[in-house]
């Protein structure tokens, strides 16, 4: 069988776990989560980053900083996973999603001043596939409304934007390290702080509503409970394992860019005589292979071709079922405008096998199956 995904895994993360083990140093904010957050803010260019538990809990923790008020309005993609859309159900706003656009699946930088009202605080960017969002647009829409610029960069560590690290853009960057992303903790995320007037906040809130981390730093004599917070530390065993990725960082973005760029290219032949369409990397833009995707015609076409790859023991997938559509979408939000590319987008769209060590018998066997799906 051919999996969708294979959890990344070099080997020196075990080394680096039974370090911290002897280390007794096993919970929150110990050396290797040090390591990491420095690792990061040097590699992406960041003022603050700090390691969470989750993607979602870095979501989160930017939610509560954009402090929102009951009928505030969040505006974002309906073409997302539901954390996205839950860290602002959470804070208590509304959502308000907009469509997308139908060459990166992005949300749709020139529908997003429409949406705008007075109760609009945010709005909240998904760089879909690791591509980046037309961020100076929506950066300028921002400014001149006031608004406070999230970045969901879940998939898209390393990516850039005209030179610029995904996550570092905005007001706040969110990243995943779930065991499906390029570089895993198991469960892990970090939230990248680009504003340092929030540097201070986002440490209470992430140990606990105290100043605990001041008072490690010698600022304060004893800590407090300060503010609201909650524990969005991950265990430094679980920083250890990711700590052992990132020491490998360029060797495993490498062989999955000769993956993707592999897939691309067999792939073409059949973009060109209008079987499939295939991801598209805007200008300035370049992106870190987190995803492979192919768009076909219609739902029907991808539905046999997902039965033909598994029929073949190869698991192909699809991906988000639009939020807006979805009970707890039509509960907590409301769509503005047309949908007219997110439900047909998300119907046509199916992910290719891509992780790190992908053998190029088993790539090879996905390319066969697909080409002779597509006769």
């Amino acid at each position: 069988m051919i999996h969708f995904n294979v959890p990344p895994f070099f080997g020196d993360e075990f080394e680096y776990m039974r370090e911290a083990v002897d280390n007794h140093k096993i919970c929150g904010d110990g050396p290797f989560t040090a390591k990491c957050n420095e690792w990061l803010e040097k590699r992406l260019g960041s003022t603050k980053i700090l390691l969470t538990t989750s993607g979602t809990s870095a979501l989160e923790m930017a939610a509560i900083m954009c402090d929102l008020k009951p009928q505030d309005e969040v505006i974002l993609p309906s073409y997302t996973f539901s954390s996205t859309a839950n860290a602002f159900v959470l804070a208590g706003a509304k959502l308000v999603f907009v469509d997308i656009r139908p060459d990166t699946l992005n949300i749709d930088e020139n529908k997003i001043e429409a949406a705008i009202t007075d109760r609009t605080k945010v709005i909240a960017c998904v760089h879909y596939a690791g591509v980046a969002c037309e961020m100076d647009k929506i950066t300028d829409i921002a400014k001149r409304h006031g608004l406070i610029v999230v970045e969901d960069a879940a998939q898209a560590v390393t990516s850039t934007y005209k030179g610029r690290q995904l996550g570092t853009i905005g007001d706040f960057g969110c990243f995943s390290f779930h065991e499906t992303k390029n570089f895993s903790m198991g469960e892990g995320g970090a939230i990248s702080i680009n504003d340092g007037k929030y540097s201070l906040q986002a440490e209470i809130i992430r140990e606990k509503g105290t100043n605990r981390s001041q008072f490690f730093r010698g600022q304060v004599a004893k800590y407090n409970w300060v503010d609201y917070g909650s524990s969005y530390l991950p265990s430094d065993l679980n920083a250890a394992y990711l700590w052992g990725q990132l020491q490998h960082a360029d060797e495993m973005q490498n062989d999955r860019m000769k993956s993707w760029n592999r897939y691309y290219e067999a792939f073409r032949p059949l973009e060109e005589k209008g079987e499939v369409e295939l991801p598209v990397i805007p200008e300035n833009c370049t992106h870190n292979a987190h995803m492979f995707y192919l768009k076909c015609k219609d739902i029907q076409t991808r539905t046999a071709y997902i039965r033909h790859m598994k029929d073949n023991d190869i698991l192909c997938v699809f991906h988000y079922v639009p939020l807006h559509s979805a009970p707890a979408g039509l509960k907590f939000g409301r769509f503005d405008g047309v949908d007219e590319y997110t439900t047909s987008e998300s119907d046509r769209l199916v992910r290719l096998p891509l992780y790190f060590r992908l053998s190029e018998s088993d790539q090879s066997k996905v390319i066969e199956k697909t080409l002779e799906f597509f006769g």
